[in-house]
């Protein structure tokens, strides 16, 4: 192997960029021509290809986003599109394809190599979504200023006797909720795997209130059935039963921006290098992450084919410490 390329597509998350410097020092250090894809699959689909040595990822370790921008693409997803992507590939002389990016982006990936492309993945998301690792490239981030923003809204919660709904971002997976709600010290955690009943929380709050607490915190994330609008909504009929006011935040986009953590930035820069030594090695198809502080190859049809559950054993605590 010879020339290689890397991609990034979905959502960014803090350490993409770590990254995706760790696979063109890694590749140029093989002696290999390493080429970044602009905008993800259909930048590759396009031929957008630009070639990078040492010097053009110098500096961007610190760096949140990716360099290399990101882009849905609704043609990647037909048979054509995908087809078009590996022509391009191959017009390139390019011979095998690093992507970094999250569940959507391994399904995108696994078609490639299930059309015969030498392909290997990195988990990246800030959703903690994927199969085959336990933590994925921008969850540390994610966490730590979710966690900020709940120390922060503490402070004036506690001010103003008043209790907050916080929405943090996930998807469907209730990962970053769940760790925010235990670190943060959350009254109640609402989580897109369990059902919430909206009475329940309510008798959280007011039960809260006349233990004598100045503030409430709930975590929501986003993908629950009941989001933070939803239970806004709910509680609008119930407000004096609270006894708190009631306010929302939704933190949104926040999390995925800003500067990647310490953690970030090694997971990002171990995940790169191991994916291009899998394609050294001729072993495509797999998915890089990290399972218990070891590197691991994972078929990226059992990524795909397998939704990533909750530890049981967190919930519980959430439940016994709230």
């Amino acid at each position: 192997m010879e020339k290689i390329a890397v991609l990034t597509s979905g959502g960014d998350a803090p350490g993409m960029n770590a990254a995706i410097r760790s696979v063109v020092r890694t590749g140029v250090s093989k002696g290999w021509k390493v080429f970044g894809v602009k905008g993800g699959y259909e930048g590759l689909i396009n031929g957008l290809f630009m070639p990078m040595g040492t010097r053009d990822v110098g500096g961007i370790l610190q760096r949140g986003g990716t360099i290399l921008g990101s882009a849905r693409s609704e043609e990647f997803r037909t048979e054509k599109g995908q087809l078009n992507a590996i022509r391009s590939l191959n017009e390139a002389g390019i011979e095998g394809l690093v992507v970094i990016g999250g569940n959507g982006s391994q399904t995108g990936n696994l078609a490639l190599h299930k059309h015969g492309f030498p392909v290997v993945g990195v988990a990246s998301t800030i959703d903690n979504d994927l199969y085959g690792c336990d933590v994925t490239i921008g969850v540390d981030t994610a966490l730590n200023i979710a966690l900020e923003a709940i120390d922060r809204l503490k402070t004036t919660a506690s001010s103003h006797q008043r209790a907050f709904l916080i929405e943090v971002m996930g998807r469907k997976c209730g990962y970053l909720a769940l760790m925010a709600g235990i670190a943060g010290g959350a009254e109640s955690v609402v989580l897109p795997e369990i059902e919430a009943d909206p009475e329940h929380i309510a008798e959280i709050l007011a039960s809260a209130y006349e233990k004598g607490k100045q503030h409430a915190i709930i975590v929501v994330a986003e993908g629950a059935k009941y989001n933070a609008n939803a239970l806004d909504a709910y509680f609008t009929e119930h407000r004096d039963r609270l006894g708190f006011g009631l306010r929302v935040t939704i933190l949104g986009h926040t999390q995925r921006g800003g500067t990647p953590s310490a953690v970030d930035r090694i997971l990002g820069s171990k995940l790169g290098a191991a994916a291009v030594e899998q394609l050294a090695k001729g072993e495509f198809g797999v998915l890089m992450g990290e399972i218990r502080g070891e590197i691991v190859a994972t078929p990226l049809e059992e990524v795909v084919g397998h939704p990533k559950e909750l530890d049981n054993s967190l919930i519980e605590l959430a439940k016994i410490l709230d």
